[in-house]
């Protein structure tokens, strides 16, 4: 199911399944041994579902950010975008959909359909983008879901215990077949729950620890999978029109220390607004990061990548399009002319002239082999649609499923100038 269609029934399904999880548990508490909640359980189990509400409304209603047309990162200056090989090496990049600069840790997401900043993926259970200014409300909201239904389930299977316990006893005695059932279906739901949103919660506390969003994740594992594959080809990768790259291992530049990226992440240095779930949402303009340091001055993140690089730019030689034999064509013509070379073109890629095409990068070599295949060519049956952006992290995860739109995502490097983006935006609205 795609992600729009995912989102009409996400909000609803997740306000249902905590209510169910926490008031109806409450209410068959009141019915069965050992009894309800004391004073101090309620109180303290409640509150932490209020909290699960605060946290939660607030990562599905804070706008995750733009990025503001015009801005100018530092990471911009000094780049000759002229030159194929220093602009694949810089990672300046342009956003042709939003016709403006992408800032470093920012993406194109293809549901809110905007560049976001420092966009660690679309969530569909919150229907918005996790991004440098919801990600803190989406914590918290996974920090106390996790601890109410860690206490919910003490609670059951503490009740689950007394049943076993009386299991011998008259069955007038002890609960109804429906509070039975009503109990184990609590148990079950609670207990995948958890589990489901605890991996969630654990992997974005590493990500938190560690000033890795969920993109840049996917990323580091590309740019070590190219690492491995440019070793066994002597530290270069074939890139388009010929460009050979040299493919040099990256220290991933975000890792500024687990208290500046918990602090930076969270959006405050106080631990007290960490976990207070009206805490003001990130000031800052989520466009610039500190680094670490540990690469050269301009190096950007993503590393280098032969697949994401632009092609050349060719003059366009508007007589070879439009004449034939040196003498003029009828539009009806010109017509038959293009589509004979369309067909031309299509056969001379196929292998109807037995020339071969090449496999997609990404299935010419092994996920974990340092050496290409020994069948480095595409055949008719392979499906090589997917292109270059096709590829897949361990877990099996293409950008898109992160909510990123790949087609920008891979091939956004246009060699155009701010000045020119913002002339563009001018005329199009006048």
């Amino acid at each position: 199911m795609d992600i729009q269609q995912l989102a009409k029934f996400a909000v609803p399904a997740v306000v249902t399944l905590v209510a169910f999880l926490s008031y109806s548990s409450q209410y068959l508490f009141d019915h069965i041994e050992p009894g309800p909640l004391t004073f101090k359980q309620s109180i303290t189990f409640n509150a932490l579902v209020a909290c699960i509400w605060i946290s939660y409304a607030r990562a599905c209603t804070t706008n995750p950010g733009r990025v503001p047309l015009g801005c100018k990162a530092d990471e911009a200056e000094g780049i000759d975008l002229a030159n194929p090989r220093e602009r694949a090496a810089s990672r300046l990049r342009y956003c042709r959909k939003c016709e403006n600069i992408k800032p470093p840790r920012s993406h194109h997401c293809r549901v809110c359909k905007r560049c976001i900043p420092k966009m660690d993926h679309h969530c569909p259970w919150t229907v918005n983008c996790v991004s440098h200014f919801s990600f803190p409300h989406f914590m918290r909201f996974l920090v106390y879901a996790v601890l109410s239904m860690c206490y919910l389930e003490y609670f059951l299977y503490l009740r689950a215990g007394v049943i076993w316990k009386n299991r011998h006893m008259p069955s007038y005695l002890g609960p109804s077949p429906w509070q039975l059932v009503h109990l184990l279906i609590l148990m079950i739901v609670n207990t995948l729950t958890v589990f489901l949103v605890s991996i969630t919660f654990f992997r974005s506390l590493y990500g938190l620890g560690a000033n890795v969003t969920t993109i840049e994740s996917w990323e580091i594992e590309r740019h070590e999978q190219l690492l491995r594959r440019a070793r066994a080809l002597g530290g270069y990768l074939d890139g388009p029109d010929g460009i050979r790259l040299k493919i040099v291992k990256q220290e991933f530049p975000y890792d500024i220390g687990i208290w500046n990226n918990i602090s930076q992440g969270m959006g405050s240095a106080n631990p007290i607004a960490w976990f207070w779930p009206f805490s003001a949402t990130p000031r800052t303009s989520g466009l610039l990061f500190e680094t670490n340091g540990f690469e050269n001055p301009g190096t950007s993140w993503p590393p280098p990548d032969p697949d994401r690089m632009p092609r050349v730019e060719r003059p366009l030689d508007l007589r070879d399009a439009f004449v034939h034999d040196h003498g003029s064509l009828s539009p009806d013509q010109e017509m038959v002319a293009f589509k004979q070379r369309q067909q031309a073109d299509f056969e001379q890629r196929s292998d109807f002239y037995g020339v071969q095409r090449r496999r997609p990068f990404h299935q010419r070599f092994a996920q974990d082999g340092l050496a290409p295949g020994e069948d480095d060519y595409a055949h008719p049956e392979d499906d090589t649609s997917s292109g270059e952006e096709g590829w897949r992290d361990s877990d099996g995860n293409r950008l898109k499923d992160y909510g990123v739109d790949e087609d920008v995502e891979f091939y956004d490097e246009d060699n155009i100038p701010i000045a020119e983006l913002l002339k563009r935006r001018r005329e199009a609205r006048e």
